[in-house]
């Protein structure tokens, strides 16, 4: 088994439809321009409300990659 080193970065995820699409959205985006996203943790989840109606959901992770 070969040793590995990983870096996190915190990214923040946004979506009108829910957590899981918040979720999903950041991550691919992040794939974007990180390679080897291995897994993600979620630190915080919070939304927007306006007139008594959820209009938000965030979502602030973290993201785990290898590095090469």
């Amino acid at each position: 088994m070969t040793d590995h080193v990983y870096r996190l970065t915190e990214v923040v995820g946004s979506s009108e439809t829910s957590v899981d699409d918040a979720i999903r959205t950041a991550v691919a985006k992040a794939a974007q321009t990180i390679r080897n996203i291995e897994w993600f943790q979620t630190q915080e989840i919070r939304g927007h409300v306006e007139d008594g109606a959820v209009q938000h959901f965030q979502v602030t992770m973290k993201i785990g990659f290898r590095v090469d």
